[in-house]
């Protein structure tokens, strides 16, 4: 294992060009996601939980954070190059439900809040930062006047949420735009794939089973709901053994692209994996990545980006437990 990464704590806001928002409303937008998403979206209360759409095989079309906006109301927090094909394809399954599935577009915009900005905007929100996710739960949500305040699990010891809420409006948990400090992009980046928390990008759609990314460890799936595209598979994955495929993180002195492959020197001649998301490099040049690879190539060698003579992968250690099987 390598040295920790070296990264400065970061605090202030930050705009979060790479999310997206889909509005699911109607008298059955709850029951309508539930048959469509991994996830219970029947029960959210307050919670805010991550959910997979997927395609027919299960492979993952897209990723969210979703949670209960209001009685009639869920918000999908996605990639933004996704959030388009997205949204046209789960309207054209909506049939005689009462719920229409609409793009925020420019009514709503998110941005992210770290460090200190982050934990007083969750205590004037009632949101303890230290409070631990339940196993269903990736954080808590908090409805402050005309937007929500999310708060995501720290990394690293940096506390991090995320503000929602029409552009020009006050951020909710009493946040001042004009006189809070500026974060950096890249800041906040590293930590969302430090996090281990994967993110489907147009560029690896329909290519994982939630498995492959970890899903079922962080509360993505819910295997006691009732059906949703792709549940067949995604349950075979899941009770037939091992898990023969795991997302880790990885240092890589090189830039890598979603969906890049990466080459086992012991077997050259297929690929042992795919980049599933890239952070930019760091002050010591390096950048951050979560990987999916195979489990047989994590059993001794080296893995490398782009090729089998490529630049040399690096592991790090995920913020949360794998099976032994995985590790």
């Amino acid at each position: 294992m390598s040295a920790p990464f070296p990264m400065s704590v970061p605090r202030g806001l930050v705009a979060l060009p790479h999310w997206a928002l889909l509005q699911a409303r109607g008298a059955d937008a709850a029951s309508f996601l539930h048959g469509q998403l991994t996830q219970d979206m029947l029960s959210l209360g307050d919670a805010l939980r991550l959910a997979g759409y997927c395609s027919a095989k299960g492979r993952l079309l897209a990723s969210f954070l979703a949670w209960q906006a209001g009685p009639e109301e869920i918000l999908l927090a996605c990639d933004a190059g996704v959030a388009p094909t997205v949204a046209r394809r789960l309207a054209m399954f909506v049939l005689r439900a009462r719920c229409r599935i609409v793009e925020a577009g420019a009514g709503l915009a998110c941005t992210g809040l770290l460090g200190d900005v982050a934990e007083a905007a969750c205590a004037a929100a009632g949101l303890d930062p230290a409070e631990p996710a339940s196993p269903r739960a990736l954080g808590r949500q908090r409805s402050v006047g005309a937007g929500w305040l999310l708060r995501l699990p720290a990394v690293d010891g940096v506390a991090r949420a995320i503000a929602v809420a029409p552009p020009g409006a006050a951020l909710p948990g009493g946040v001042d735009a004009a006189t809070a400090p500026a974060a950096a992009l890249a800041d906040w980046q590293r930590l969302e794939v430090r996090s281990g928390l994967a993110r489907i990008e147009p560029a690896t759609a329909d290519l994982f089973v939630p498995q492959m990314l970890n899903y079922e460890l962080v509360g993505g799936v819910d295997f006691q709901k009732g059906c949703y595209p792709g549940q067949e598979v995604v349950a075979r994955s899941q009770y037939r053994g091992t898990i023969k495929r795991r997302t880790l993180l990885f240092r890589l002195p090189a830039q890598a692209a979603p969906a890049q492959e990466v080459f086992h020197d012991g077997d050259p001649g297929q690929p042992a994996g795919q980049v599933v998301n890239v952070a930019p490099a760091g002050a010591a040049g390096e950048g951050l990545a979560l990987v999916e690879v195979k489990r047989a190539a994590l059993d001794g060698g080296s893995l490398h980006l782009g090729a089998p003579d490529g630049p040399t992968l690096r592991q790090e250690p995920l913020p949360y437990a794998l099976p032994a099987d995985a590790a």
